[in-house]
């Protein structure tokens, strides 16, 4: 199993790209069109999409790659978010091109998505239809949990209470796991247990 970052240019968050088998791949969170073209420099053809949860920074790539084919799934009740309440006017950006949602699914739900065994981890807080997504030893925790931080709550459908619930939650995950975030750099698991400011194990 292979996985790309790939960093935003201007506002947006990070992307992966995770691949089984170097030709087919999952994209968790294609922020811009331009993960599309940074998908086939590599060689990959984008089958599923996986949103973490529907801000407008996390979604601006989801169209063009779905007109390519790719299917795009979220966990069920974030599809308000990410198709009609994204945020993007709210903070001066354009208009994210429209997409639609092919699938949804629950926490504890295991997908497996062009050879990639998924394991679906719903955690509220920074939006009420958060996931995050557990790959082999990798997390993809959106903005749930970044290196020494967390998400913010002070948005709509957010909650303090929840997200704190939902990195315990993690947290008290068995073992050690590299986490990819929305933003920022990479961290594991293990460290943010340890020395995490915001929210304590």
């Amino acid at each position: 199993m292979q996985v790309y970052k790939i960093y935003p240019v201007g506002f947006a968050s990070n992307s992966y790209l995770i691949t089984a088998d170097g030709k087919t791949a999952v994209c968790i969170d294609p922020a811009q069109p331009r993960i599309s073209d940074e998908a086939k420099k590599r060689g990959l053809t984008v089958t599923f999409v996986l949103l973490t949860h529907g801000h407008f920074d996390h979604i601006g790539g989801v169209a063009s790659l779905q007109k390519a084919g790719a299917k795009v799934g979220c966990l069920f009740g974030e599809e308000k978010l990410a198709l009609y309440d994204n945020l993007a006017a709210a903070f001066g950006e354009e208009e994210i091109e429209s997409f639609k949602i092919d699938f949804t699914f629950k926490d504890g739900e295991e997908l497996e998505l062009a050879g990639l065994k998924i394991k679906v981890i719903s955690t509220a807080g920074h939006t009420a239809g958060g996931a995050c997504y557990l790959i082999d030893n990798n997390l993809f925790t959106g903005d749930t949990l970044f290196e020494g931080s967390v998400g913010r709550c002070d948005l709509p459908t957010g909650n303090g209470l929840a997200l704190e619930k939902s990195v315990k939650k993690l947290y008290a995950l068995d073992g050690d796991y590299t986490v990819y975030a929305g933003h920022g750099e990479d961290t594991t698991l293990d460290y943010e247990r340890k020395y995490n400011g915001a929210i304590r194990a």
